[in-house]
């Protein structure tokens, strides 16, 4: 069994054992150097890391392959890829770069299985006579449509 089979296996146990915590990437570098990036329902904690880095790290042998190994979270600016990264920020502000048309920004509302849910205020001409009025937008998209999608500090 190869290396990446090994740590995949290893990080489906852990996260088996944490089912609060999912998966957002794998990275294994030519030289096997380990880097495993996740996020979680209620966040992930500095104890999280070290849970999921001891499962992977305990039953490696590192006289069969040395490796490296990092266990770290999303970052605050990691464009979100998961579907329960939207879910987990339902009433944040986001800014979604999307395939066809405009970058939009906006307050997620909703997120499920096929797509997400963004409502903003913007100014309007009014439809009869002059001046502007503030209306509220709703645009539902779908996951395949995003080029990027981030949450707003």
């Amino acid at each position: 069994m190869n290396l990446r089979s090994k740590v995949e296996n290893l990080l489906a146990a852990a996260l088996d054992e944490n089912p609060s915590l999912f998966l957002i990437e794998l990275k294994i570098g030519a030289d096997n150097s380990i880097r495993v990036t996740l996020d979680g329902d209620e966040g992930v904690t500095l104890k999280d890391c070290m849970t999921i880095s001891r499962a992977i790290e305990h039953q490696l042998d590192r006289e069969e392959e040395d490796f490296s190994l990092e266990v770290a979270s999303a970052g605050v600016g990691t464009p979100l890829q998961s579907q329960r990264q939207y879910v987990k920020n339902i009433g944040r502000r986001l800014k979604v770069e999307v395939a066809s048309g405009p970058e939009v920004q906006g307050v997620l509302t909703a997120a499920n299985t096929e797509g997400f849910t963004l409502k903003w205020k913007q100014r309007e001409k009014k439809p009869v006579g002059k001046g502007k009025v503030t209306v509220e937008k709703q645009q539902t998209l779908s996951y395949d449509n995003v080029l990027n999608a981030k949450v707003l500090i």
